[in-house]
């Protein structure tokens, strides 16, 4: 059973952090002059940290930590525990490294390169199609999931603070959308990699073809919202955060209307990029 009783709150002081330039400048670091940045030379991966390294000339400008993305799958919840800690260090909630938003664009556009290899014939086409899953997919829509929740978890989830001498906390932009990312990735591994595996079953015609697709869409969906509420059921100056639960109750009501009706997402999303799935 999905845990949806939040813990205790407690408050703790916070001071506004104009931070979203430096985010974006630690994408690349710059370690002493501009003319290195642009000669990427090579890649190193060390498997026993699980990240890999850029190294432009003969400075590493990227760090991208490989092994994490599938370590915290399962614990989320863990790794929402150590925002506290990252709170208590650098005074902001989000992560100031950009390595997994990165590495998530990565895989996406292997994986999305991999449907083109698999389905598409037209090497223009195929990178209009990953170019634009990568930006509708992802970006884009992490950019407008992550304003709608900062603006509705600042607007009506704030606790009150009766006592004047408290300082007031919100919800940082960067945090939000780190939660989309973090949320993004589970489902990226179910509905790009495992999907890619079981696209001939699951764009068949039948109805065991619609009733999988459906299912693996609601797991996918659900399991995202499930994050999402543990990415702001963790900060201890919001309230009714079970708010966040309550699309998964859309999604569980909506998929037997689908299977029902014979709708098969698979085959619609499919379709829609290479049309050839009538």
């Amino acid at each position: 059973m999905l845990p949806t009783v939040s813990k205790g709150r407690s408050t703790s002081n916070s001071r506004p952090n104009p931070m979203f330039l430096q985010y974006l400048r630690r994408i690349i670091k710059k370690r002493h002059s501009v003319p290195y940045i642009g000669r990427v030379t090579g890649m190193v991966v060390n498997s026993g940290l699980g990240e890999a390294r850029l190294m432009c000339g003969n400075k590493w400008i990227l760090n991208i930590p490989f092994g994490k993305c599938f370590t915290y799958v399962p614990r989320q919840k863990l790794y929402y525990q150590h925002t506290k800690y990252h709170k208590q260090t650098k005074n902001q909630w989000a992560r100031d490294d950009p390595a997994f938003v990165v590495i998530c664009s990565l895989l996406l556009v292997v994986a999305t390169s991999a449907y083109c290899a698999a389905y598409d014939h037209s090497s223009a086409h195929a990178v209009f199609v990953v170019i634009s899953v990568l930006l509708f997919h992802f970006l884009i829509t992490g950019i407008i999931l992550a304003t709608c929740c900062w603006f509705l978890t600042n607007a009506y989830l704030r606790e009150e603070t009766p006592n004047s001498h408290v300082v007031e906390q919100r919800v940082e932009w960067l945090y939000a959308f780190d939660v989309h990312c973090n949320s993004f990735f589970p489902m990226f591994v179910l509905l790009y990699v495992i999907h890619y595996f079981l696209s001939p079953l699951l764009v068949a015609h039948g109805f065991i073809p619609i009733l999988l697709s459906n299912l693996l869409f609601m797991v996918a969906t659900s399991y995202y919202h499930y994050l999402n509420f543990l990415g702001y059921d963790v900060l201890p100056f919001l309230e009714r955060t079970t708010f966040f639960l309550y699309p998964i109750g859309c999604v569980i009501i909506l998929s037997p209307i689908f299977i029902l009706s014979g709708f098969n997402p698979s085959r619609y999303i499919m379709n829609m990029y290479f049309s050839q799935f009538q």
